[in-house]
């Protein structure tokens, strides 16, 4: 790395890293193999002499950053500076495959040690529904509140394509490949085996290295609609059915029942659903439309009803229990005599004939619904299903031809997760959220009321009188849209896109579109616009009886996002509910209503601190407001992959979560790379679903305590969290908005231009076509930050804060720190937050945001803006050591603190190219010249930055 001036702040994080304890030991060896298998493809296929200027620069800054050699430091810096362009591509690609087999390594060791300590005591572990069930029994909380809870609850992550994800599916296929052939290693092997092992290994790591990290072309809405899709394949089919067999197992076993009540206790409903906005989120996305939705549920259905087929063609193999041996339910005989296969050969096989009969119905079924080929064709003719529920009744016929006649071994092992995966997905897969702006929805109804001459111009109306138009139009029988008058593309489009959801729902059923979410929602009326162009257009019928408001058919939810929107958050709604025809729609609706909480806009917006503050706050008085009106709250939590997003471990987020805001019904975004990192691996997408049912499951049942003293308590930190907000704000408003050229400094000491270049997503980077912060999409902005090593979102303000609430004490300067001690050990919201406070700020290093920070070439704003974030660094670390008691960061993790740190030394070359074949890229852009090999190595070190830091999108 470069010498350091006087200026440069010291590397705090070079000190000699712990040995690793006995248990981590596999997790080294694993990563030295795979490490020497990559060094290994390098030499073959680059050469010798590359291959040791890798292993030069590898050794070298593994002896810089793990033995605080400064010597190494100035050696690392001259041989990176040495480097040719293509020599450059190289090292960094190598450093960036790191990073990825390092990731594989340590998913493997975590499944691992789960393993281990399974089988050591088979004790419930933290997280599981099990350990949950048993602290809820032992509070109290009785088996029939349980059920109760399952019955009526929804839990439900949704997938988004925000661009963060930086893997194509072609090299996630191939580590999945590499994780699958290192957890072999976990068992017993021949030497043979094992030398057969490596060899396969070393094929996969070649066949990475020869596959392009980077996709050359933008990505389209279709591409990242298929590319979620992999992810059911995966894990969502085989593993959620999975998930709730166990559950319904650890139920039985915690809350034993008898009989007939045992039967119906262990068939709960659809708690767990999942979403996607992919195809249906067209908020700043133009390339989104009703085709795009269409395209959506169809490939949707394909993937669904080919698992479907597939398990019932397996199936069809597995039953071949002949009526010679054993009975048959009469509802049995008559669907295997409804099949097309006359075979004498099946005769007496009236299982499979059920089965093939099945599968021609299912086959009808996906031709219907845009299959264009199918892997087995049907022995013949036969009716396709109009619903999933028909299919699921089907089963059902087997199910219990099965328990009637000594087959009941033979329903779990493949039937019943069958009928499950059935109910859960449906023939829609999950459901697809619409979502657009509110300014949208404003200038389409202007248009629509200056054509019919109705008000020439409602975007000028006071919201008041907006109001009062949008209500007189909801019960008036005739429309504004006429099929004879030419409208803008914008009202076209925008009028397609409700009538294509109308059509979908028809089509896949009511659960494939039930939500439409309105970005930006400031007012009441941005919230009655979307009931009135879903009237428009056939989603919201009169009553029959009258003219006024009968069933809508899309549930429509305010997403609050600044901070100024969260605090006018429960007003909106109080008003909103106040409406006789609004409450009448969320009656029909089983008196729930969803709002829509923004992580990103506003940490971009307020800050970490005072994000998470207005997150609790506008949480806590929703619950107020919705009691107080008898309406059931489900909130939808718009989490980020990087903490200033809303980012970090989802269950302890949960928890955290104010009492009472929960309450059995939670939806939660899973964004960008975070998908591939909880999803891609079947053990653990599993652990992590299960996470989110036993986090839900205990915030919603588990007993608050009541007494006036912890009531007491409670408010007074709060009183101390709304104080340490109101500094954060206005410590960090006044560095990222009131800073005269901060704006610049960011653009310049980032990679934000270059990422905004990537193929990384069908949206745009920017709102608009400016360098204002306020139009920057929240995700560049965090991962800009992630890039340069600063994560500065998940942290600036916390640190002055703290320090000026301390000496506003009028000298109890002591009870006030015993109080925010007090605060971290008995306030989940305080614990989490400095919990993933303290994770980015190990993962924050100055020494190297100060390389970037020289890009900017105004000296003078460079080291007023640098200086004063490293001053905030400083007051974070000494605030979290003060709070916690721990000098270290992750004391509380050795296992991340050591993956951190064993890491930095992978990314300091990484890091250090970056800069300078950014700085190459922006000299060559000013003369108006582009080299792709410099964009490409830039492209990869974002890559590999990304792997490496993990969450940080």
């Amino acid at each position: 790395m470069a010498k350091q001036s006087s200026k440069t702040p010291a590397r705090a994080s070079s000190r000699a890293i712990p040995p690793i304890p006995k248990k981590d030991a596999q997790l080294k060896e694993d990563i030295r193999l795979l490490g020497r298998l990559l060094g290994d493809v390098v030499r073959d296929q680059e050469g010798d002499a590359v291959f040791e200027v890798v292993e030069t620069i590898r050794q070298t800054a593994v002896r810089f950053r793990r033995e605080a050699d400064v010597q190494a430091g100035a050696d690392l810096n001259k041989l990176l500076k040495k480097l040719g362009r293509e020599e450059t591509v190289t090292v960094v690609r190598a450093f960036s495959y790191f990073s990825h087999l390092a990731n594989i390594a340590e998913d493997q060791h975590q499944h691992r040690t789960r393993r281990a300590a399974q089988l050591a005591d088979d004790k419930p572990e933290e997280g599981s529904v099990a350990l949950t069930l048993d602290k809820l029994a032992e509070a109290g909380v009785t088996g029939a509140a349980v059920r109760k809870f399952f019955r009526e609850a929804l839990i439900s992550p949704v997938l988004t394509a925000h661009p963060t994800e930086v893997q194509r599916k072609s090299i996630l296929d191939a580590e999945n490949e590499i994780a699958r052939l290192l957890a072999e290693r976990d068992g017993p092997m021949t030497n043979r085996e094992r030398t057969r092992n490596s060899e396969l290994l070393h094929s996969r790591i070649t066949m990475l290295w020869q596959t392009r990290l980077l996709r050359y072309t933008k990505l389209s809405v279709a591409d990242e609609i298929n590319n979620a899709l992999s992810y059911y394949r995966l894990t969502f089919l085989s593993e959620l059915p999975a998930l709730y067999e166990d559950i319904d197992t650890d139920i039985a076993e915690q809350f034993p029942q008898r009989g007939a009540a045992a039967a119906a206790g262990r068939d709960l409903p659809n708690y767990v659903q999942m979403g996607s906005w992919i195809g249906g989120d067209r908020d700043g996305n133009p390339n989104v439309n009703a085709d795009t939705m269409r395209y959506a549920l169809t490939r949707q259905s394909t993937t669904i009803l080919g698992f479907y087929l597939e398990q019932v063609h397996t199936l069809g193999a597995e039953l071949a229990i002949s009526t010679f041996l054993a009975g048959v339910s009469p509802e049995l005989d008559q669907l295997a005599n409804a099949s097309p296969d006359t075979s004498d050969h099946r005769a007496d096989e009236q299982y499979r004939r059920a089965l093939i009969y099945i599968y021609a119905r299912l086959a009808a079924t996906a031709r219907a619904l845009g299959a264009t080929h199918l892997m087995r064709p049907e022995v013949g003719p036969a009716p396709a299903y109009a619903s999933a529920n028909e299919f699921v009744a089907d089963l059902d016929v087997l199910v219990e031809s099965l328990k009637g006649h000594h087959g009941i071994s033979l329903v779990k092992p493949r039937l019943a997760k069958l009928r499950r995966a059935g109910e859960i997905f449906g023939f829609h897969l999950a459901t697809l959220d619409m979502r657009q702006s509110s300014d949208v929805h404003e200038r389409t109804l202007t248009e629509l009321f200056a054509r019919a001459q109705v008000e020439a111009d409602y975007s000028k109306l006071s919201e008041e009188e907006k109001i009062a138009l949008l209500l007189a139009e909801l019960d008036k029988p005739r429309l504004l849209y006429s099929p004879y008058i030419e409208y803008t593309d914008e009202t076209v489009s925008e009028l397609s896109i409700l009538r294509a959801a109308g059509e979908i729902r028809q089509r896949f059923g009511s659960r494939a579109i039930r939500n439409y979410i309105i970005s930006h929602t400031e007012t009441v009326s941005d919230l009655l616009e979307v009931l009135l162009l879903q009237r428009e257009t056939g989603l919201l019928r009169g009553d029959d009886k009258k003219a006024s408001v009968g069933d809508v058919e899309l549930m429509v939810i305010p997403l609050f996002e600044t901070i100024p929107d969260l605090r006018l958050a429960p007003t909106i709604m109080e008003q909103l509910m106040a409406i006789p025809q609004v409450r009448k729609l969320i009656a029909k609706q089983g008196d729930l209503q969803e709002v829509m909480l923004g992580y990103s806009d506003s940490n971009k917006d307020g800050g970490f601190l005072t994000s998470n503050w207005e997150l609790y706050k506008a949480e806590t008085s929703l619950v107020q407001v919705f009691n107080k009106a008898g309406v059931k709250l489900r909130l939808f939590h718009g989490r980020g992959g990087t903490v200033g997003r809303g980012g970090g471990p989802s269950y302890d987020a949960i928890l955290a979560q104010p009492a009472g805001t929960v309450n059995g019904q939670i939806r939660l975004t899973e964004q960008g790379e975070i998908i591939a990192s909880k999803f891609s691996n079947p053990e653990i997408g599993r652990r992590n679903l299960e996470l989110l049912v036993a986090a839900t499951l205990e915030a919603s049942l588990r007993p608050q305590p009541g007494d006036n003293r912890h009531a007491k308590k409670l408010a007074e930190f709060e009183q101390v969290m709304g104080e340490l907000s109101e500094l954060a704000y206005k410590a960090y408003r006044n560095l990222v908005y009131e800073t005269p050229g901060f704006t610049d400094y960011f653009f310049s000491s980032t990679p934000i231009k270059e990422i905004a270049e990537l193929n990384i997503g069908s949206r745009p980077a920017s709102r608009k076509a400016s360098q204002r912060i306020e139009d920057l999409r929240a995700i560049p902005w965090g991962f800009s930050w992630g890039q340069c090593r600063l994560l500065l979102p998940g942290w600036y303000g916390f640190g002055t804060a703290i320090e000026q609430w301390l000496t506003a004490g009028n000298g109890d300067r002591n009870k006030r720190v015993t109080t925010l001690r007090a605060m971290f050990k008995e306030m989940p919201l305080f614990a989490t937050l400095l919990s993933n406070m303290d994770m980015v700020m190990s993962k924050t290093d100055l020494a190297v945001a100060s390389r970037y920070s020289e890009m900017v070439a105004d000296r003078k704003l460079r080291n007023s803006i640098f200086k004063r974030i490293v001053a905030e660094h400083e007051r974070v670390t000494t605030s979290l050591t003060l709070i916690t008691g721990h000098k270290e960061r992750l004391a509380n993790n050795p296992l991340l603190a050591r993956s951190i740190k064993n890491r930095f030394a992978y990314l300091d070359p990484l890091n250090h190219l970056q800069v300078e074949l950014i700085k190459r890229h922006r000299a060559l852009m000013k003369d108006g010249k582009i080299d792709d090999r410099v964009r490409r190595g830039i492209q990869l070190s974002i890559n590999g930055l990304a792997a490496g830091l993990r969450n940080t999108g």
